[in-house]
């Protein structure tokens, strides 16, 4: 159980806000055991040993995601497909690299790797929703680490700009499958028949 404080004093704080500079810890590689010991309210991720922090999401976001989750999880709960979990929830493809993606599934074949503290091993499809802070991490980063890790589908959102894209792997990389920007379809290889407007993303009713 992760254990949470809601004050701390100050030699504690500084020596977290301390640990969440990556510069003041380049030569560090940290694991997961020790990322799991960090006991302040702050999100981490952990990619290949570098511990990064995670700023809370806006308004957009929150919608973006509310609508997703619901769609995504009303198909495969249907369908009994497996399980669909929204951030924050760890997913540990390994000891150094331990991620939160936005929106995760779990195909029913692969429920052997969720467990009560996170998810260990790789998931079936996995969504990042971008934010000016993150571009490089969820554009860049992740998809290198998504696709080294097998993980099938790979959706990326820009809520700012209402676009999506899903990218699907193959040969260790990933190809396009389908985008939309404010209006128009979108569907998926590993959810087949699922299809959704972009727009219906927006919506707040």
């Amino acid at each position: 159980m992760r254990i949470y404080l809601r004050w701390c004093s100050p030699h504690t704080f500084a020596r977290f806000w301390h640990m969440a500079t990556p510069a003041a810890q380049e030569n560090k590689r940290w694991t997961y055991e020790e990322y799991y010991r960090l006991d302040d309210e702050k999100r981490y991720e952990l990619i290949d040993g570098k511990l990064l922090m995670v700023p809370g999401p806006d308004m957009s976001h929150q919608d973006w995601l509310g609508n997703l989750y619901l769609i995504m999880r009303t198909f495969v709960q249907q369908r009994r497909l497996g399980r669909v979990l929204l951030a924050p929830f760890d997913v540990i493809l390994n000891a150094e690299n331990v991620v939160q993606p936005d929106l995760i599934f779990v195909a029913k074949a692969n429920l052997r790797i969720l467990q009560h503290r996170g998810i260990f091993g790789t998931p079936d499809l996995l969504v990042e929703l971008v934010s000016s802070y993150g571009v490089r991490r969820d554009r860049y980063d992740k998809r290198e680490l998504y696709a080294r890790f097998g993980v099938k589908e790979y959706w990326i959102g820009d809520p700012a700009n209402q676009a999506l894209e899903v990218l699907t792997l193959k040969n260790r990389s990933y190809e396009l499958h389908c985008s939309a920007e404010v209006k128009g379809k979108v569907t998926s290889v590993i959810l087949q028949g699922l299809e959704f407007d972009i727009a219906e993303l927006s919506s707040i009713d």
